[in-house]
């Protein structure tokens, strides 16, 4: 009889072990995506584009999902490199959009091995125009970087090379920001119409939200989309909407209705004070959430004679957790800016 129940113990915890092992295989998660970075020269003259190679891959068995607003799959839309001069961080010149938070066709799939290999020149989209010893790494991060429905473990997930360095001559910066009165480019009169409206919407939400920061209020709605209050925080974000709220009534602002992206707006941030405006946003309503007149808010604090923020996030529910979980990043990210300006849920 004893002899039985040693050999139905045995049974018993070798299914256990069987089960906890499927579980646990289930359980594991999947490999990340690998990230090589190259070059076919090391030195370049000033006439050279100063060209690298990405190549994104799925060393897994299984497909995996990547943002492709993080990747350069049809172009480069985010500063996706690391790069500096002698050890000094080299500005990103490229554009800065406001986008609808992803949804799976924003995605591209990466089957078992599959890679995706794409040629970036770098002097497009990052200042070159001096020479010196450049070093290059590719890094981002963002919550949805793998996932629409956002990283499970509600931080930023990321994708990053190992560095390679080059040598480049200085070669001529980017144009130089336009200049003169308000002006459109490629609106017809109903779109100049909205415009005109959308800033004025824009004016009064970042008139209000300067008003709510003189006061010295730090209830929820401050800690909504910036989080827990400190002294530096708070003075920050105060002068941003200073900056943005002058910007938004006195600046000379170009807009321009060209842009057939699927996105809200774009600028590129060292050339204020041109908005292209994309195809979302005109069929945004003209204030609340999401709206023309707080996407105008998003982009004018994208300048760098503004606020110089930056697109950590997109979305309600990512600027809402970027707040409580990393406030340093949420008092620069542009959409964080954009809801408190907003302020759609009426928070007190």
């Amino acid at each position: 009889m004893g002899d039985k129940k040693q050999v139905l113990r045995a049974v018993l915890f070798s299914l256990t072990l069987i089960v906890t092992l499927v579980r646990s295989a289930a359980a594991a998660p999947s490999e990340a995506a690998r990230v090589d970075l190259s070059a076919d020269q090391l030195s370049f003259a000033a006439g050279e584009s100063v060209v690298v190679r990405v190549a994104i891959t799925n060393p897994g068995s299984h497909p995996i999902k990547v943002l492709k607003w993080y990747t350069p799959f049809d172009d480069v839309e985010e500063p996706l490199f690391t790069v500096r001069r002698n050890g000094v961080p080299v500005e990103f010149v490229g554009p800065h959009y406001k986008r609808p938070a992803p949804t799976g066709s924003d995605y591209v799939v990466l089957t078992g091995g599959e890679s995706l290999v794409r040629e970036v020149d770098l002097g497009a989209y990052y200042n070159l125009s001096t020479t010196g010893t450049y070093t290059v790494s590719y890094q981002v991060q963002s919550w949805n970087l793998f996932s629409e429905r956002g990283s499970a473990a509600k931080l930023a997930a990321s994708l990053q090379s190992g560095e390679i360095v080059l040598f480049a001559e200085g070669r001529p910066s980017v144009p130089p920001a336009l200049t003169g009165g308000a002006t459109f480019n490629k609106c017809n009169a109903s779109q100049e119409g909205e415009l005109l409206s959308a800033r004025a919407g824009a004016s009064s939400y970042a008139d209000a939200a300067l008003a709510y920061l003189k006061s010295g209020v730090q209830g929820p709605r401050y800690t909504t989309w910036f989080g827990a209050v400190s002294t530096a925080n708070y003075s920050a974000v105060r002068n941003n909407f200073t900056q943005i709220s002058t910007a938004m009534s006195s600046a000379a602002v170009q807009f321009d209705c060209g842009c057939k992206k699927p996105y809200f707006a774009y600028v590129y941030a060292n050339q204020p004070y041109n908005i292209f405006l994309c195809k979302a946003f005109w069929t945004a309503p003209m204030t609340g959430a999401d709206s023309k007149a707080g996407t105008l808010v998003h982009e004018m604090s994208h300048f760098t004679v503004v606020a110089g923020t930056e697109d950590w996030v997109y979305g309600q529910a990512g600027a809402k957790n970027l707040a409580t979980t990393d406030p340093a990043k949420a008092i620069s990210n542009a959409d964080n800016h954009e809801y408190f300006a907003e302020n759609a849920a009426a928070l007190p």
